[in-house]
């Protein structure tokens, strides 16, 4: 019995050496392998890619100058145009009214100067009196050129031949002096863009003049060629963004259609000094941010924040975020924290 207790007290204390044994072979910090690339910052063309949709260069909204009720809408949604056609009038009695108003006040006017005239060609009027008929008949006289104005301003006419896009309103429906009621466009070759939205930090790199490639998703085996000819000046509140509009160079293979929704790769004559980097490198990512570690001297990874100029698949595009680091880390990043120690391949 004795032996056998003596025996099973050697057995626990070999185990409790192995242990101590495994435990001091276990390193204090764990060194994770990892791979890394030099950072090299390098002058490179911008490239952008947008989406919009298809609109033409003079399409416009029409409104009646003078409120009031729709009397008449000539035209549907999709309707062909010409210039000059009549699309859609409010009622007229109380423009009409103002009309027969203005002319009777006309020739009332007329009358009384040709009275003063007389009289004052015979020495019974002054010639203040008279001066002051000849002015009420001028008054008259424009009070009478601006009633005819406002009823042909009752009427809608095409500004130019092309298509209804839009209709805003209907018969019948009272509408206010300049509120949209027909949204049409030109029939025009070459006048299509394409208008797409951009962030701030895209619309200041982006230049007129600028080259672009556009496809349509109506037609996305066939590229177009097009160019930034116009930048908004504000922002539009809707949308929140800046608009840019690529004019298309017709070549008379596509036939476009407003509201298409389109593509395009803007190559930007500016450049910017910026680093490139695989997808893998960097994490938490967005389209304007991210999160990369890099190495410093002493093999310690440091997680920082970036900032992304643009995703140029496989790459990523940093404008900003890498100064003063000189090693990125590519892969195994996944197992990384803030202060781990990192090993890889000289």
């Amino acid at each position: 019995m004795k032996k056998l207790h003596i025996a099973a007290t050697c057995f626990l204390l070999s185990l409790f050496s192995c242990k101590e044994a495994k435990i001091e072979e276990k390193p204090k910090d764990d060194v994770i392998p990892v791979k890394i690339m030099t950072l090299e910052k390098k002058d490179q063309a911008q490239t952008y890619r947008l989406s919009g949709r298809f609109t033409t260069e003079d399409e416009s909204a029409l409104s009646f100058k003078n409120g009031g009720v729709i009397r008449t809408i000539y035209v549907n949604e999709g309707d062909k145009i010409q210039k000059g056609q009549l699309l859609a009038i409010v009622d007229k009695t109380e423009i009409g009214s103002m009309v027969n108003q203005a002319e009777i006040a006309l020739e009332k006017a007329k009358r009384d100067f040709t009275r003063a005239s007389n009289l004052y060609k015979d020495s019974v009027a002054t010639l203040e009196q008279m001066q002051n008929a000849r002015t009420a008949l001028d008054i008259a006289q424009q009070q009478v050129v601006n009633a005819r104005y406002n009823m042909n301003a009752s009427e809608i006419r095409a500004t130019q031949s092309g298509f209804v896009l839009k209709k805003y309103a209907q018969e019948g429906q009272i509408v206010g002096p300049g509120t949209p009621i027909l949204l049409i466009n030109g029939a025009s070759k070459g006048k299509w863009i394409l208008k797409a939205g951009v962030s701030d930090r895209h619309w200041a790199a982006i230049r007129l003049g600028d080259h672009a490639s556009v496809i349509s998703d109506a037609f996305p085996e066939q590229t177009m060629q097009g160019e930034v000819v116009a930048k908004s000046e504000g922002i539009d509140p809707s949308t929140g963004t800046f608009s840019i509009n690529i004019r298309i160079k017709d070549d008379g293979r596509n036939k476009l259609a407003t509201g298409l929704f389109g593509k395009a790769i803007i190559q930007s004559s500016s450049r910017i000094a910026a680093w490139t980097v695989p997808f893998s490198a960097v994490l938490e990512g967005d389209k304007e941010n991210g999160y990369v570690f890099v190495v410093d001297d002493d093999y310690i990874a440091h997680k920082i924040l970036v900032k992304i100029e643009r995703i140029q698949h496989p790459d990523i595009i940093i404008s900003s975020g890498l100064e003063g680091f000189k090693k990125l880390i590519t892969e195994g990043n996944a197992y990384l924290k803030e202060g781990s120690k990192v090993t890889w391949n000289k």
